[in-house]
């Protein structure tokens, strides 16, 4: 697989990236229904935190994107950022005031949560070339100091 700035990945590294950007995809878009419905579940975890409702909404408004980022083929790689970024804070939540089980789930939700994060940390590692494209096409953005 070519890459904007000329490096390659080989097949296999691609269908492991692929696999975990389909992983950390689901997982996010799967809570999306209950995040955006105010169902019981995330608004304790939200009420917990002090941010109810507007965390929550962000929260999920932040997992949507991502996860669309994801199956994008240009963008895959700020998905997998995205998605480091916002599992960094739920698993910030759940290592603080939530815990690491939330309403009897067994650790369910904090597991979902290492799992994106570790899908996410594969896929940056493996599509780096790409990360380095955006990188330098932020940079070439930036006006430059006189």
């Amino acid at each position: 697989m070519s890459h904007a700035t000329g490096g390659t990945i080989g097949k296999g590294a691609n269908i492991a990236a692929w696999m975990m950007q389909i992983i950390a995809a689901v997982i996010l878009a799967q809570t999306l229904f209950f995040k955006f419905t105010a169902a019981p579940e995330p608004v304790h975890i939200f009420t917990t935190l002090g941010v109810e409702p507007w965390g929550r909404l962000f929260a999920a408004v932040s997992e949507l994107i991502a996860s669309i980022l994801l199956l994008v083929p240009r963008t895959r790689v700020l998905g997998a950022l995205m998605s480091i970024g916002v599992m960094f804070g739920a698993i910030g939540a759940h290592l603080g005031p939530l815990g690491i089980e939330v309403l009897g789930d067994k650790g369910l939700l904090f597991a979902m949560a290492i799992i994106v994060l570790l899908c996410g940390v594969g896929v940056v590692v493996i599509r780096r070339c790409e990360l380095r494209a955006w990188i330098d096409l932020a940079l070439r953005l930036i006006p430059a100091r006189r």
